[in-house]
């Protein structure tokens, strides 16, 4: 199969900050890849250099067989890029964004109106396409954003936390369109932070942490490398600390379990890996109530993309979310002292 993208050994620093470490992965043509990984893991970053928005100071950046580096122009003529952030002129309508985005395309004027009108259409804007995109909620401006971002006709489709700030409908929306776009042959990359968002459309994800990919693969690939069942247990609504490590070190001499771990940010409640044997819940609560720990709760479950990441770092992706806007409230209040 053809490869729609290939970034090899990535490097950007912005001053004294490593935004991208090391990062490599191939988009391969008519798929659907993810960029998955906390705020601040360098996904942004990536798909920045990507879309000739940024320099890299280092690395191989190609779209389709153009080097996206040396000439940017063409590259950009392959791509199309739907930042996180929506820029929308709030006084033009939705359908005079579009002429306006068609002619900095130099799209032929004779396919112009006929293009426009397929991509209303497809994204369901009828409706909306004439009023003043300033009355537009969240979830239609993001429409008519993905709506721009394809009228040149993109070999290769970058969406950066596409979903963010969106409602579950609006959500469940766009997710059945860039299936479609998929099914019609465009290479789509997506950043994301949502697992299930990832889970559900990546055809192979790339799983990024502190500016480096430290985990590929198909979803199904990298749960299976996991290995294991989950199980999550709170001995009660919030489990005292020396309660968890009890239950820890209790559960973790069972034959059946290979690890366990402690997630302060929910409760001190714990995360197991156990085989996959019958009766392993009923074991368990026997093993607790011996030493008069009842289990508050209870649940197995098979492996998680937040299993992955968990297994790749030691800590759950919401908890890498927690510690990115701790550093980021920290720098900022740092910031705010010195003026």
């Amino acid at each position: 199969m053809a490869v729609a993208v290939l970034i090899e050994h990535l490097q950007k620093n912005y001053g004294n900050v490593q935004a991208v470490k090391d990062i490599s992965f191939t988009v391969k043509s008519g798929e659907i890849f993810g960029l998955l990984g906390p705020n601040g893991a360098g996904k942004t970053t990536t798909i920045r250099c990507l879309c000739t928005l940024a320099k890299p100071d280092r690395g191989k950046i190609q779209v389709g067989t153009v080097d996206a580096v040396a000439d940017p122009k063409a590259a950009r003529r392959r791509l199309g890029y739907v930042a996180q952030e929506v820029a929308i002129d709030k006084v033009l309508t939705g359908r005079e964004l579009l002429g306006l985005q068609a002619a900095l395309y130099h799209i032929p004027k004779n396919s112009i109106k006929e293009r426009i009108n397929q991509l209303i259409k497809a994204l369901g804007i009828e409706d909306y396409a004439d009023r003043q995109s300033g009355t537009y909620s969240g979830g239609i401006r993001k429409r008519l954003d993905l709506a721009a971002g394809l009228l040149h006709q993109p070999e290769v489709l970058v969406l950066d936390e596409p979903t963010v700030g969106l409602d579950i409908e609006s959500r469940r929306l766009l997710w059945d369109f860039l299936l479609q776009l998929k099914a019609a042959g465009t290479s789509i990359l997506i950043t994301s932070h949502y697992l299930e968002e990832v889970d559900a459309l990546a055809d192979r994800l790339a799983i990024i942490d502190r500016g480096k990919v430290i985990a590929e693969g198909s979803p199904s690939e990298l749960k299976d490398r996991v290995g294991g069942d989950r199980i999550t247990l709170r001995i009660r609504e919030f489990t005292l600390e020396t309660e968890a490590n009890q239950a820890k070190n209790l559960l973790t001499a069972l034959p059946f379990v290979e690890s366990a771990i402690i997630n302060p940010s929910q409760g001190n409640s714990l995360n197991l890996i156990v085989k996959p044997e019958a009766k392993v819940l009923t074991q368990i609560e026997q093993s607790l109530s011996e030493v008069d720990l009842p289990a508050f709760s209870l649940a197995q479950s098979r492996p998680s993309l937040d299993d992955v990441y968990l297994a790749a770092t030691g800590q759950t992706l919401m908890d890498a979310e927690i510690a990115a806007a701790g550093t980021r409230d920290v720098k900022k209040e740092k910031k705010q002292q010195m003026k």
